[in-house]
């Protein structure tokens, strides 16, 4: 039965790492705590660099698609795609809000049989927000018709899928089996490719049949993920998913909705206000500064499951590891936005998106601003998350949502796609404030709340949000 499998006491299991240092060092086979630290920071650069390289693999795949219609479609039917994609993303946040984001907290690193009973109502979750977003999308794609119409069909009959292939990624990692997440995303890049070509060979190449093959190739990779986990979902599960953790998932769906409420604002804003060609130049501009939203999407699948962790291990280090993350990821997209500025107007921009660069070039500073801000927002998400503050970290998506999507139209009003940029950087700064004043928050009052009932981190996690 759904609640045997779906069992409280086990969701909230101490993790198998969870022991004091000392013991760590003792069962690697004696050399102390100095060699356990090693040990362990080895063990997390791994993790670490499995995340990058499936998240490089999923970006890239995503990214090819962009490249080959911006290429063979042009401006407008690129830009229906990009609006397909927004769309797309509207629902893989509502699924990783309900499914994959408690399976992040509540059972990394725990023992196999715990992780197969959360994994099966976990992806059986996301069944479920597939269907029900893909029959949204299907309404959709009939409303609105024309090219826009072709790219939501092209979507809407391949949601349930894409978001089963997204949760088996989340799931592997939950357990520490980055190798088997990068495995599958490779799946479906190796598939993607050559239906690309076949699609161009054939003559079938318009929106809906690179949007439908793209989604189709995710599908055959959600298969495999079957195999590779050795278990089947369990969508039938999902009410009692829903249920048991809906003191984190309900949270976590509004705040996964508001943030990706973001670019369909900016995104449906900007096409309304300056068309769709517009669109695919601010699309094409998030194409060039991919390799950070590669890395940053990659250590997001690492940084929280590996915060839990040094919960765990050691308390006092979290703060420090919440910040080493927002300066890394602000640091790097730093450094890409100068790379971009000087390498696009020498050959790099015509290569990577064709004749559209010359307009998209002017996006690329803001771009570089808002990458910046969004990496200072991360570490404090990233610590909001781990502790199980889910009240904090909505309380943070709602507020810079709005600011954020009214920064961003006002900008698209006033400045044309450049200014659509600018007001989202400027409201991802104010948000990464609020992020960091409120993880201030949560960290003091977890240590207050530990402090006073005399138990570890790890006992502490998600309580002290829910009183």
């Amino acid at each position: 039965m759904a609640a045997a499998d779906l069992s409280g006491d086990q969701s909230l299991a101490p993790v198998a790492t969870g022991k004091p240092l000392a013991r760590v060092a003792r069962s690697a086979g004696g050399g102390g705590p100095q060699l356990a630290i090693q040990r362990l920071l080895t063990q997390a650069f791994r993790r670490l660099g499995w995340g990058v390289a499936d998240q490089g693999v999923s970006s890239l795949t995503n990214v090819a698609v962009s490249l080959y219609v911006v290429h063979s479609l042009g401006a407008a039917q690129f830009g229906a795609f990009s609006l397909a994609y927004v769309t797309y993303g509207f629902a893989l946040n509502a699924s990783r809000g309900l499914s994959t984001d408690p399976l992040m907290v509540r059972f990394s690193a725990v023992g196999v049989r715990a992780w197969r009973r959360g994994v099966r109502g976990s992806t059986g979750t996301a069944i479920a927000v597939g269907l029900l977003t893909g029959i949204v999308t299907l309404a959709a794609a009939v409303l609105s018709g024309g090219i826009i119409g072709a790219a939501f069909l092209g979507l809407g009959l391949t949601l349930p899928g894409l978001m089963l292939q997204d949760s088996w990624r989340f799931s592997f990692f939950a357990a520490g089996r980055g190798g088997q997440a990068f495995l599958n995303d490779s799946i479906w890049g190796v598939t993607l490719l050559p239906a690309l070509v076949l699609l161009r060979i054939s003559g079938h190449a318009d929106v809906f049949w690179f949007t439908f093959a793209w989604g189709a190739t995710a599908c055959v990779a959600a298969v495999a993920g079957v195999l590779q986990a050795g278990l089947f979902p369990r969508p039938s599960y999902a009410w009692d998913w829903l249920v048991r953790h809906r003191d984190l998932g309900t949270r976590y769906l509004i705040e996964g909705t508001l943030s990706s409420a973001v670019m369909q604002v900016r995104g449906y804003g900007t096409a309304a206000l300056l068309g769709l060609a517009a669109v695919g130049y601010v699309q094409a501009s998030v194409t060039l500064v991919g390799p950070i939203t590669i890395l940053s999407l990659g250590m997001g699948l690492v940084t929280l499951p590996e915060g839990a962790r040094i919960l765990h291990r050691s308390p006092r280090r979290f703060p420090l590891f919440c910040w080493l993350v927002s300066s890394g990821l602000a640091l790097a997209g730093l450094a890409w936005g100068a790379v971009l500025i000087i390498a696009v107007p020498r050959g790099l921009g015509h290569v990577a998106v064709g004749s559209i660069w010359r307009p998209t070039y002017p996006l690329l500073l803001p771009q570089t601003v808002y990458m910046v801000g969004g990496g200072i927002a991360a570490g404090a998400g990233t610590g909001l998350h781990a502790l199980g503050a889910a009240r904090r970290s909505l309380r943070v998506a709602i507020i810079g949502s709005v600011v954020a999507s009214a920064f961003a139209v006002g900008g698209a009003a006033t400045d044309g796609a450049q200014g659509t940029i600018y007001g989202l950087a400027v409201g991802t700064w104010l948000g990464a404030t609020l992020a960091w004043w409120e993880f201030r928050k949560a960290w003091h009052e977890s240590k207050r709340t530990r402090a006073m009932a005399g138990e570890p981190a790890h006992a502490m996690v998600g309580e002290y949000d829910r009183r």
